[in-house]
């Protein structure tokens, strides 16, 4: 039987907690909260859904039900796994301890370089949205400045990272809550100046799937990536006061509300406004939808939420890539400077982590036609990989917590193993779609590339450590 409900909190060192290569515990219960909350609430939701909905139509509906059950089903297996042996290499040291140290180093490694990355793709969003706002102010010194505060943040108390977390998370989960309500109101015709609309954008012109299942496909591998972002709470918990109680608690709210924020906007915005509604794609659907009911400034309070949300994915993703480049050096699976840690924060990482974001900035500008898509084209579907090394690890290390620690199982996966395997099938057919479609066809390849080179330096450093050992 399954559940979810942990023990009373106890002290850190009684309860189960790994150690956390350092780093101090300043995260309290209400930063994990809103970390789980916040962290896949992006600018992927507020302006990348519209490409899914142009292309699904109203299905899109189905296909981000469809691939939220995919990362609740991934989320309960790594909240199973970080409540039995919190670390803050999360799904990394639980693939390293299922499979060896070679899957820990390509989990890990892969998702640091999709971080970094990703840091540099927000800042050049959020860059974008401050010279709409100030022409004539360079992009690259907006980043710049962005950069640069987060970084300063990150290298003092993780509180900090909390607190800026906590706040960011806050006003984009408000601003949902809001617009649903508004939805709801506009949908039931309780909105001043707006009549229900009925089912007619949802049967009309082309009906429910008006691209058949070709464009329900595009409309789901839009919608799986969109879901990214949710590992960091299970890396925070680690510098949680009760690291088991933690991750428990937030994996359990997150995973519902989550659901509920991303599948109840697409409802409301595809009953509201027709699918094929041009503004849907150009402006963006949450700011369609709100000038479609009239809402006086739509556009520009939009953008500063979704400035927010690129703020906070920044801020994220530097803690999350600084923590995770953390512990691999901790485990021996990279440059020892990185791993040094004072004050509780791993510095180190935290500058290398920064640079190499602000660098692929710089080479958006210097090369945009080939290293920089390069890069995009690389961390395409490292997301599937980690939930595919997530739903393994899982496979192996439930019987082996069952055998040897089985007061460890807080939190415990659904109809296990029948509902690990089907997440491993649903990773399996994403892959499949994925060489199907020529938009994502490149990117998958690249990114098993990138995946097979660490795959192979990771087994290399685990042969020469067994060959030091035995010698």
């Amino acid at each position: 039987m399954s559940r979810t409900t942990a023990p009373a909190p106890v002290d850190r060192e009684d309860d189960g907690a790994a150690p956390a290569e350092g780093l101090s515990h300043g995260l309290k219960q209400r930063h994990l909260s809103m970390i789980a909350l916040g962290g896949v609430i992006g600018a992927g939701l507020f302006v990348g859904s519209g490409a899914g909905i142009a292309a699904a139509g109203p299905s899109i509906v189905i296909a981000y039900a469809l691939s939220g059950i995919l990362v609740m089903l991934v989320m309960r297996m790594l909240g199973e796994m970080s409540a039995a042996n919190p670390a803050s290499g999360s799904f990394s040291v639980h693939a390293e301890r299922a499979f060896g140290s070679w899957a820990g180093f390509t989990s890990g490694w892969a998702f640091w370089f999709l971080l970094c990355v990703a840091v540099g793709l927000e800042g050049i969003g959020a860059a974008k949205i401050m010279t709409g706002w100030f022409p004539g102010s360079p992009e690259w010194a907006w980043v710049a400045l962005f950069m640069l505060v987060f970084c300063v943040t990150n290298l003092a108390a993780v509180k900090n990272f909390g607190e800026f977390e906590f706040w960011f998370a806050a006003l984009k989960v408000g601003a949902i809550v809001l617009f649903l309500g508004i939805g709801v109101l506009a949908i039931t015709g309780l909105l001043p100046g707006s009549d229900a609309p009925g089912t007619a954008n949802l049967t009309g012109d082309g009906e429910f799937f008006p691209h058949g299942s070709e464009g329900l496909i595009v409309g789901l591998l839009a919608s799986v990536f969109a879901y990214g972002g949710l590992e960091t709470v299970t890396i925070a918990a680690a510098e949680s006061e009760h690291p088991v109680q933690g991750v428990a608690k937030a994996v359990r709210t997150a995973m519902w509300r989550i659901a509920l924020f991303y599948i109840g906007s697409m409802a409301v915005i595809v009953t509201l406004v027709p699918w094929d509604d041009p503004a849907v794609v150009e402006k963006g659907p949450y700011v369609a939808t709100l000038d479609h009911l009239g809402i006086p400034a739509a556009g520009q309070i939009m953008n500063v939420v979704v400035l927010v949300a690129l703020l906070s994915a920044m801020n994220a993703n530097v803690y999350g890539a600084s923590r995770m480049a953390g512990s691999l050096v901790a485990r021996g699976q990279g440059p020892k400077a990185l791993g040094r840690t004072s004050g509780g924060v791993p510095r180190p990482a935290v500058l290398a982590s920064s640079v190499f974001g602000f660098g692929c900035v710089l080479l958006s500008y210097w090369r945009p036609d080939d290293i920089f898509v390069w890069l995009l084209n690389t961390i395409g579907a490292i997301i599937l990989v980690v939930w595919f090394f997530i739903a393994a690890s899982q496979l192996v290390l439930r019987r082996r917590t069952e055998r040897e620690a089985p007061e460890k199982l807080v939190v415990r996966m659904w109809a296990f193993p029948f509902l690990t395997w089907v997440a491993l099938a649903g990773m399996a057919v994403v892959f499949v779609l994925m060489a199907r479609e020529e938009g994502t066809r490149v990117q998958l390849y690249w990114t098993g590339g990138l995946t097979l080179l660490l795959a192979g330096i990771g087994l290399v450093r685990q042969k020469a450590a067994a060959g030091k050992r035995a010698s």
